[in-house]
């Protein structure tokens, strides 16, 4: 039996097909183990990233689809390429993530104190306006300094004050009460402009 030979060049190439198939072999593995360890810290924080940062939240999602597509493809070296980027990625997400948290806790924990307040004090100066906005329309003279267009103004600045706080009340009803008491705050304001066009004191 005659022995068949092979060229030189074919073997040659045989064997380095041989060696990358060995080495993608070889790369699959920890390239799987790093997007496994990645979704596993992104799952943690993310329902905390997606609240108070969402924008930031999609980038590393981005980020993260991209190396599994790669991953599915079998191009593990570009995901062994990209796995650290995404690892500190995620690591600023959740350092970033965890200072907002604190951050709007604390909003949250002087919202709270300023509505106790605003609650107490807001619907007295709405009866108060309201009060004195029937006891002028009934009147036969309007005070000096004050005409029928001053009133109409005042009247439409009580409705706002109105319905403004009754979103204020729904805002902290359902938990948003940074909300509540920016809009109370919009109650308050428009409250002292209105009392002082009525020649009410407001101190």
């Amino acid at each position: 039996m005659i022995a068949r030979k092979f060229p030189l060049k074919s073997l040659w190439l045989a064997a380095a097909a041989t060696l990358v198939i060995a080495g993608c072999a070889g790369q699959k593995e920890p390239a799987t183990q790093a997007l496994n360890a990645a979704e596993t810290a992104l799952a943690a924080i993310r329902d905390d990233a997606g609240k108070y940062l969402p924008g930031d939240l999609q980038g590393v999602e981005s980020t993260l689809t991209g190396l599994k597509d790669s991953l599915q493809k079998g191009d593990f070296k570009a995901v062994l390429a990209g796995a650290p980027a995404l690892t500190n990625q995620i690591a600023s997400l959740k350092d970033a993530t965890m200072a907002k948290k604190t951050e709007m806790d604390a909003a949250v924990a002087t919202a709270t104190t300023s509505w106790a307040a605003m609650a107490a004090d807001l619907p007295n100066m709405v009866s108060a306006i309201q009060s004195r906005v029937d006891i002028l329309g009934k009147a036969r003279r309007l005070p000096k300094g004050m005409d029928a267009a001053a009133l109409d103004s005042a009247k439409g600045g009580l409705e706002m004050m109105k319905s403004t706080w009754t979103e204020a009340t729904a805002a902290f009803s359902s938990g948003n009460v940074v909300d509540a008491v920016a809009k109370a705050q919009m109650v308050k304001d428009k409250g002292t402009e209105v009392m002082k066009a009525l020649g009410m004191r407001t101190g």
